[in-house]
């Protein structure tokens, strides 16, 4: 090794085949791990490892962990993942290395409390774990460079951005791997910007590499969902020459959950089984139609404050289905003060000038106000809708996705009305009934907040449940005897 240069391929190879595995073995990297190297090497700023499970992405970095502090001055090589026990596996597997490979321990010296590997002879910080939290993270200086494990596990992309944002203190690279995620959340949104901004793309099989500027893009998937079930896809999206479409198939028909399949062994982005509504299902009922200027539409309306949004959903009864328009949702604050009321008579007063709103669907229960304000100022009739009847929950769901189902409800295709819908899991109730609910009950974390949306299609349930039955025009109010004729 002497004789070779530092941070090229062949001087990693001899490097990575000297180490000592966990079965005693000492083995070569396989071509297509080289090839990932060798990008890294070449000097992109921010590199990114898509690649199943089980195809030892997170061993090979633990190699490329330990090359880099064994050949920098001073290197300080964060390890951030989204919780500090996924983030030692990485640790875990570089440490691993150096207590089986007797040269290793003149180099290096693992601290397992402080989830810290120290560089002896380079010096510096040297390998250092942290969980995710930007505050934690803020003051890492990365050389030659930081690596973020399961960037799919992330709440969100801030710790990726705060690294990447300090590689030019130090000349430094950024390097994430993961496998695929939910679509729509932080990460597929990065995974899919960069492969919509690359300017060179080279696909060879299942694998993909896409160069934009100063980034690369490497991944392994099956093309598409159709081919999960075919081994010899599966196998070309699995590159470890240890995996086999033999043994592949043996895990094939122990599978219980096809989705985890998909994503885990497939790296197709996948929602959760307990999904409400899958993309197919959403987009089939797109339209290109939209709501006539001055039609006459019912609202379903979901009012919120400080945490949840509030989203107002128009349905226009076109002559063969009923149509979703555009809503309006407002997001409050989320700083613990509350949206002011008048932002939600503003977003009614738009509907109100682009549509004849024939009648309001909304839960009163803590927003009389708003409802009484619709009555007297815009002259609509309020239909209330509580919620606190689990029964009009399941009413709902069923309303939504027969009418989803049947095509006898469309939409528009609008994003804001997309997120909040396929945020939405299907939740099963004692007696075997389902509701639609949010993906995750804790509220106060601002930055998951996105995540558990679901109120757009919690108002545009309530007016399709509505549509479902007789027309009234009677006023809530009317209803209650608070107002005589």
């Amino acid at each position: 090794m002497a004789d070779l240069q530092p941070f090229t391929v062949e001087h990693f190879r001899q490097f990575a085949k000297l180490v000592v595995w966990d079965d005693q073995k000492k083995r070569e990297p396989e071509p297509w791990q080289l090839a990932l190297v060798e990008d890294l090497f070449s000097g992109f700023a921010r590199n990114l490892w898509i690649i199943p499970e089980g195809n030892g992405k997170s061993t090979l970095t633990a190699l490329v962990a330990l090359y880099g502090a064994a050949y920098s001055e001073s290197p300080w090589i964060p390890i951030g993942a989204a919780s500090a026990k996924q983030a030692r596996i990485i640790h875990d597997q570089a440490t691993g290395f150096v207590q089986r490979t007797p040269g290793l321990k003149t180099w290096f010296k693992p601290y397992g409390g402080y989830l810290r590997i120290k560089a002896i002879e380079a010096g510096g910080i040297g390998i250092e774990v942290f969980a995710h939290d930007p505050k934690t993270g803020d003051g890492v200086i990365p050389y030659p460079y930081a690596l973020l494990d399961e960037l799919h596990r992330h709440p969100d992309m801030r710790l990726w951005d705060l690294w990447a944002g300090k590689l030019r203190k130090r000349g430094a690279q950024i390097l994430g791997i993961s496998t695929a995620g939910e679509p729509e959340t932080p990460f597929e949104n990065m995974r899919d910007a960069i492969r919509n901004r690359a300017q060179s793309r080279t696909r060879k099989g299942a694998h993909l590499r896409a160069v934009a500027e100063n980034e690369v893009l490497h991944e392994w998937m099956v093309p598409k969902d159709e081919q999960c079930s075919d081994m010899a896809a599966v196998k070309a999206a699995n590159p470890l020459s240890t995996i086999s479409i033999e043994g592949l198939t043996q895990d094939f028909a122990l599978v219980t959950n096809l989705g985890d399949w998909k994503r885990l062994k497939c790296n197709r982005p996948t929602r959760s089984i307990a999904a409400a509504i899958t993309d197919k299902e959403w987009d089939e009922g797109y339209s290109q139609q939209r709501i006539p200027e001055g039609a006459e539409v019912e609202v379903g309306a979901d009012i919120a404050f400080k945490w949840d949004c509030t989203a107002l959903v128009p349905l226009w009864r076109a002559p063969r289905f009923r149509l979703l328009g555009e809503p309006k949702i407002l997001t409050p604050p989320r700083d613990h003060s509350s949206m002011h009321p008048d932002e939600i008579k503003h977003a009614f007063y738009e509907l109100a000038t682009a549509y004849r709103l024939r009648t309001v669907v909304m839960d009163m229960h803590r927003a009389e106000d708003i409802a009484a304000w619709v009555e007297d100022e815009l002259g609509v009739t309020v239909i209330d809708h509580d919620h606190r009847q689990m029964k009009v929950h399941v009413q709902d769901f069923e309303a939504f996705m027969d009418g989803l189902r049947n095509s006898t409800l469309k939409h528009t295709g609008d994003q804001g009305l997309r997120i909040h819908v396929l945020n939405a899991i299907a939740r099963r109730l004692p007696g075997g009934d389902y509701r639609f609910d949010r993906p995750a009950q804790a509220r106060g974390v601002v930055h998951e907040q996105d995540r558990r949306v679901i109120d757009a299609l919690t108002a545009a349930a309530m007016v399709v449940q509505h549509s479902n039955r007789a027309p009234s025009r009677r006023s809530v109010y009317e209803e209650r005897g608070l107002l005589t004729a």
